[in-house]
């Protein structure tokens, strides 16, 4: 199965030593290799391209 890498749960970081770490922020993959199961219940396509986006986490105001 190859990787959803449209899914908003897809991440793929590059180490300082041009290693490619891709993993899934639920956890619902096989970490080696890396691959989505079939027909995952927690695939959601991603809205929005991230490519050369960088989202500062703030805080939200109390209401």
């Amino acid at each position: 199965m190859p990787v959803n890498e449209d899914c908003r749960h897809y991440v793929m970081q590059t180490t300082s030593q041009n290693d490619k770490l891709e993993r899934c922020k639920l956890g619902a993959n096989r970490a080696l290799p890396f691959e989505c199961p079939d027909g995952c219940v927690f695939y959601e396509a991603r809205r929005v391209s991230s490519a050369g986006w960088h989202v500062p986490r703030t805080e939200r105001p109390e209401r």
